[in-house]
């Protein structure tokens, strides 16, 4: 176990940091144009693959004891993240949207690798902080979604999927056999909606109509209009028409993730729309040690389900005994989700296999693959 006075150096957050050398790699590409604009998504999805194979697994965990003020240098990352990806999208946004020596063809590559970064880093980010009870981190976290139009998020993840992973309440725990092709419009849909309705009945609750100024959608639209408008006034409308190309693709850089996180793992109904509680086993792990570093841990999933409140640094590693694992990191498991008999012939039978581990009692799956269960209470 990893001592509280080691997390606290310096040196072993160091890793983590690497994020950052995304952000100058981003602008270097729009500056030179042509073929460097491959590089931002080169280096996020095919470099950290390859460095996971190098550096193999971290299966060390920490003491999830250790006091925060030993990690500063962890929560010192994500809320430096925030002004540093504003200055480096809104920057972009100006200069890309009159740089005459990229074409549009270029404009449209260069922006989508600012979304593979603002997406695979900075809604990673977002989750990080929403889910503390800092009131700036917090908000730290709304700023970021809302550099990506996404603001709803926060409430969906918070209110709804954390409470029914699992269940057929839950938008955003793909089926089993759903391809990503069919999950990702589904989501899209339903999580707006389900995000507006559990703050609509959380208000509801204290007798209060939507409309209150206390629902946070007010300040999701006034932070996403703020951020459009600023698009307008430094890039026109090639400026807003990039930002939008950004924040589509690290909409689908989320909501890839998502759909790998849970797919296929269920929560056993007990009958009468109760369901077991969340465990371990119902989130996919991988102990990937490049990709962790990258991901600030993301894919310690299981235990982050198991432990919400819990920083990344925290977060404990489990081995097959406890929960599913993943056979490669989130960077090779994200692109197999884009090919979906790829994804099936790689992932159905290890859902089959936990099936038979956990719920041999269970003989009919029907129900669960078509999210048919009752709706939880």
């Amino acid at each position: 176990m990893i001592a509280p006075g080691t997390l606290a150096r310096w040196q072993s957050a160091l890793p983590f940091w690497m994020s950052f050398l995304l952000l100058p790699l981003v602008v270097a590409a729009a500056l030179q144009g042509g073929w460097a604009l491959l590089l931002p998504p080169l280096v996020t999805w095919h470099l950290f693959a390859v460095l996971d194979g190098m550096f193999g697994l971290n299966l060390e965990n920490a003491d999830p004891e250790t006091p925060d003020s030993d990690l500063r240098w962890y929560k010192a990352l994500t809320a430096a993240w925030v002004p540093l990806q504003f200055i480096m999208l809104f920057g972009l946004i100006w200069y890309v949207s009159g740089a005459e020596h990229l074409n549009g063809f270029e404009k449209f590559a260069a922006f989508f690798g600012v979304g593979v970064v603002t997406g695979a880093v900075g809604i990673n980010y977002s989750h990080e902080l929403m889910h503390q009870p800092s009131r700036i981190e917090r908000w730290l976290g709304d700023i970021l979604l809302a550099m990506v139009l996404y603001s709803h998020f926060r409430s969906e993840h918070l209110l709804v999927h954390h409470r029914y992973v699992g269940t057929p309440r839950d938008p955003v725990t793909a089926r089993y056999n759903e391809g990503f092709h069919r999950f990702y419009p589904r989501v899209l849909r339903q999580c707006w909606h389900s995000a507006f309705q559990a703050e609509k009945d959380k208000l509801a609750k204290k007798n209060r109509p939507w409309t209150d100024r206390s629902n946070p959608f007010f300040r999701y639209w006034a932070l996403q209009a703020a951020m459009l408008l600023l698009a307008l006034m430094l890039g026109g409308l090639t400026g807003v028409l990039l930002f939008l190309v950004q924040a589509g693709t690290a909409i689908w850089q989320l909501e890839v993730v998502n759909y790998v996180e849970h797919y296929g793992l269920t929560r056993k109904h007990l009958g009468d729309g109760k369901y077991e509680p969340v465990r371990p086993r119902h989130s996919w792990n991988a102990a990937h040690k490049a990709s962790n570093w990258l991901l600030i841990n993301l894919q310690r999933h299981s235990d982050h389900h198991y432990k919400p409140n819990r920083r990344f640094p925290l977060l404990q590693n489990y081995t097959e005994a406890d929960a599913p694992q993943l056979p490669y990191g989130y960077p090779v498991m994200t692109i197999a989700a884009m090919i979906p008999p790829l994804w099936s012939r790689v992932m159905n039978p290890r859902v089959r296999r936990w099936r038979q581990r956990y719920y041999p009692e269970i003989t009919d799956w029907h129900p669960y693959n078509k999210a048919q269960n009752p709706m939880p209470r």
